[in-house]
């Protein structure tokens, strides 16, 4: 796609510009930045006259976007895995296994003295999150949904890029394994809003008051997950 750069309240902006027959301007603004689509034979001047005029959106949705954390992973020894928001690394067990052990621990702190492929990493790590995630997401599934007068539902992991978790018509719990890199009280949070909907099918007042019952502050935590880039949120 071409790039353009517009300079908006003194500072320069790049953006992608796709044209097509569509009849009106439209902005986009993701973690790719500024995406414009404009009509066929919209002069620049205009799309530029445009963008002055949503200049202050533009900057604070591109902020927002720049502030948000990143849950993607680099496949590396050095790497620092994230697991209920505290950070963990790759280490050799005295046996020759690798293990996961937290960042502060003094056990085991030596990195593996082997060479690993970013594939290799990326199987082990992902093995060992898949794990955590199940047993994690498993015991606080317990936890909820008796407090919501509820029989544990059946669940499974999710790898959906843009939702954290969901409900079918089924009763069947879907959590996005990416929820196991993220600090307990957002998990949390998750879960009793999943679990909300099996009384409460939709986004209403009455489906906020039953997630309220079990996660008080289901609000900070909805700021909290907005933070997060990539995947939406409720």
């Amino acid at each position: 796609m071409p790039t353009q750069t517009a300079t908006l309240n003194g500072q320069a902006i790049s953006y992608t510009l796709t044209r097509s027959r569509r009849k009106t301007i439209g902005l986009q603004i993701s973690q790719h930045g500024l995406r414009i689509s404009a009509p066929l034979l919209t002069p620049l001047s205009h799309i530029d006259s445009v963008l002055q005029q949503k200049a202050d959106w533009i900057k604070k949705k591109l902020d927002q976007w720049q502030a948000k954390k990143s849950l993607t992973l680099d496949w590396s020894l050095e790497t620092a895995y994230p697991l209920l928001g505290e950070p963990w690394r790759i280490a050799m067990k005295p046996i020759g296994e690798l293990a996961m052990i937290q960042s502060f621990s003094q056990e085991l702190a030596q990195p593996p003295a082997i060479e690993l492929t970013p594939r290799q990493i990326e199987t082990f790590v992902m093995s060992w999150y898949q794990q955590q995630a199940i047993t994690c997401f498993q015991q606080r599934i317990a936890i909820y949904a008796p407090a919501l007068n509820l029989t544990t539902p059946p669940f499974r992991l999710s790898q959906a890029k843009t939702r954290w978790g969901s409900c079918n018509s089924r009763g069947l719990i879907t959590l996005n394994w990416r929820l196991i890199q993220l600090p307990l009280h957002l998990v949390d949070y998750v879960v009793a809003h999943e679990l909300a909907h099996l009384i409460e099918m939709n986004h209403s007042k009455a489906f906020w008051e039953v997630v309220g019952r079990v996660c008080p502050g289901y609000r900070e935590a909805r700021r909290e997950l907005k933070g997060v880039w990539l995947i939406d949120t409720w």
